[in-house]
């Protein structure tokens, strides 16, 4: 029986995924579960594994191709004794061998053109972007990838020669000639992680009525929680202790109080989801993800630590699953990490809320005592909330970002672990 294999979907809004290498080819034997091709999606590159055991009859798309979710990509005849090969334009049918002619001089083999149409990853077109490598001088240097295709470290290297090259050039006699400007526009396409942010952003905009509100949140004890604990935390662990997981903590006891937050609307039904999934915002090379730490309420302080530790890393990593980008009922922005003190994020849909976090800094703050107010040195951190309006009033809002920050401010610190 000859199976059909489509292009698979790899996540929320993800519609087509680029083909990146087939592992095997037509006429190939393949076993239940072993590779068959890599794709390439806007947030991840994944290796397919083939459902079903047989030979492959059909590759019906080439490497660069984009393909649509659920398209045929390949056929594959379970029964392997009666299986006929079938020519594809990607594997083409082998040729009987010619007799060898009489030896020539061997002559050099013509550069590739510039001209030629080259697959380059999204991580690669953003480093060439940032670095100014044209696209002459990109199809100019040798990949060692797969068919020749250039990788990350191809370009690096070219780069790290590059700038050796600039250095030890001797410098040209000055002249004394009038500056002109060679400032021109450049016109870049996106890549296509940055085209699916682009409209991934723009529908919630034109989706949700987002209002943001915006506290104070006195982290003083927390940081000095981190400060003594943090090193044996450390030795124990193998990494460090961040604030990350305190938010998160916090953030989940308030969205069970407030399950209007941890919902999503279709079209005037409103799904109260049973688990909390916490989305957190990743900045990688090429632009954001948003793994989703699954059945949050489930999970003790330690493992609140683990998960956003794993995640971070994998996602920085590439090692992220399709799977693990989907699923979130409440998302986290950490906009502080890069010294910025609020922000205003937008929802990630189909949430209803997103929590913005902004840096900690010291300030003078006024304390008020029994015996009077005083001026004291406190770490403060600046909280924002975007909700969607249609199903969060204010002051549902306002009540959730004061819980959140009381869950901070008050956190049984001796008993986290």
């Amino acid at each position: 029986m000859v199976v059909d294999v489509v292009m698979p979907k790899m996540g929320e809004s993800i519609t087509e995924g680029t083909i990146l290498e087939w592992r095997k080819g037509v006429g190939d034997t393949i076993a239940t579960d072993e590779i068959l091709l890599e794709i390439g999606t806007d947030k991840v590159d994944a290796e397919i594994p083939t459902p079903n055991s047989g030979i492959i009859t059909e590759i019906l798309a080439e490497p660069n191709d984009v393909v649509e979710v659920g398209k045929v990509i390949a056929r594959i005849d379970t029964d392997e004794s009666g299986a006929t090969p079938t020519p594809s334009k990607t594997t083409p049918e082998p040729e009987k061998e010619p007799e060898p002619p009489p030896p020539v001089p061997t002559k050099p083999e013509p550069p590739v053109s510039s001209t030629e149409k080259k697959y380059y990853t999204p991580v690669v077109k953003s480093i060439a972007r940032k670095e100014g490598v044209s696209q002459e001088e990109l199809a100019a240097i040798t990949g060692t990838g797969k068919n020749g295709r250039v990788t990350k470290k191809d370009l690096l290297t070219h780069l790290e020669q590059r700038t050796a090259a600039q250095v030890i050039a001797p410098e040209p006699p000055a002249v004394s000639v009038p500056v002109v400007s060679q400032l021109t526009d450049e016109r870049v396409e996106m890549d296509k992680m940055r085209r699916s942010i682009a409209e991934h952003m723009r529908l919630s905009l034109d989706t949700s009525a987002h209002v943001h509100l915006i506290n104070e949140v006195d982290m003083t004890h927390i940081v000095q929680y981190a400060d003594v604990n943090g090193p044996s935390f450390k030795a124990r662990e193998g990494f460090s202790l961040t604030y990350t997981p305190f938010i998160v903590y916090a953030c989940v006891r308030a969205l069970q109080a407030f399950p209007d937050m941890n919902s999503s609307l279709e079209g005037t039904t409103i799904i109260h989801k049973k688990n909390v999934n916490i989305g957190l915002a990743v900045a990688v090379e090429a632009g954001l993800m948003v793994p989703v730490i699954p059945q949050c309420e489930e999970l003790n302080f330690l493992g609140l630590c683990r998960k956003v530790r794993d995640l971070a890393v994998r996602a920085r990593t590439k090692q992220i699953k399709p799977e693990e980008l989907s699923g979130s009922t409440f998302s986290i922005s950490n906009f502080g990490m890069f010294n910025v003190t609020t922000g205003t994020p937008i929802i990630n849909q189909p949430n209803v809320g997103i929590l913005g976090v902004g840096t900690i800094k010291k300030k003078p703050v006024v304390i008020e005592t029994p015996q009077g107010d005083t001026i004291g040195i406190r770490s403060i951190m600046y909280l924002s909330i975007g909700f969607d309006h249609r199903l969060v009033d204010g002051a549902g809002g306002a009540q959730f970002i004061e819980a959140v920050q009381k869950n901070l401010e008050t956190m049984d610190l001796e008993h986290l672990f």
